[in-house]
């Protein structure tokens, strides 16, 4: 019985990488089944011959199935930046940029994958700053430098979020208010990725 449910699985598993139905079973089950037979079977004793072997080996470390990766880190660059009202950050110094997400022209993280994701920004700025991390428009998290603080020339300031995005949701970061600096020399910048 085990061997003839093997075969099956086996005649299935060839046809669907020898240009099978793309819309057949999960492949992913398929393998799944067809590893479970292969290892846990008591009752008969199969040999795949060595290109059946490698195929089952690719499928089930397919990349298609492998968590992507996403990761980005981009800082302000060799000029401090005076911003006006909902004027987008371009952190345009890239330190890392894994899947191409971050676009350094707009300023914009475009969700390759759907995940929860971390995003981080920071800013050495005058007083009076107000930024803005909007996912698609919707403010999810805020930094500000208190007027309060005019006494002190420059003010450090950070926060950070976990967001659930969508692919092809936008992230960004964009000042409120008239007048904000924001400082250079890799002191402010924006990163986030793919938590899982």
């Amino acid at each position: 019985m085990s061997l003839t449910l093997l075969c099956m699985l086996l005649s299935g598993f060839l046809c669907l990488t020898n240009g099978g139905n793309p819309l057949q079973t999960d492949v992913r089950t398929k393998v799944n089944l067809l590893k479970s037979l292969i290892y846990d079977n008591t009752k008969a004793t199969v040999t795949l011959d060595s290109s059946a072997f490698k195929q089952l080996v690719h499928l089930s470390s397919d990349s298609s199935s492998s968590p992507k990766r996403v990761s980005f880190s981009a800082s302000i660059g060799s000029n401090s930046l005076t911003l006006g009202n909902g004027q987008t950050l371009k952190f345009e110094t890239i330190l890392t940029n894994d899947g191409n997400a971050y676009d350094d022209r707009t300023g914009v993280f475009t969700c390759p994958a759907a995940g929860t994701y971390m995003f981080v920004v920071d800013a050495l700025s005058y007083p009076g700053l107000w930024l803005f991390l909007k996912v698609n428009e919707k403010t999810v998290a805020k930094v500000h430098v208190s007027s309060n603080y005019k006494d002190k020339p420059l003010v450090q300031i950070s926060r950070t979020v976990i967001v659930k995005l969508k692919s092809g949701d936008h992230v960004k970061v964009e000042n409120i208010g008239n007048n904000g600096f924001i400082y250079y020399k890799l002191y402010s910048g924006f990163s986030g990725f793919l938590l899982y």
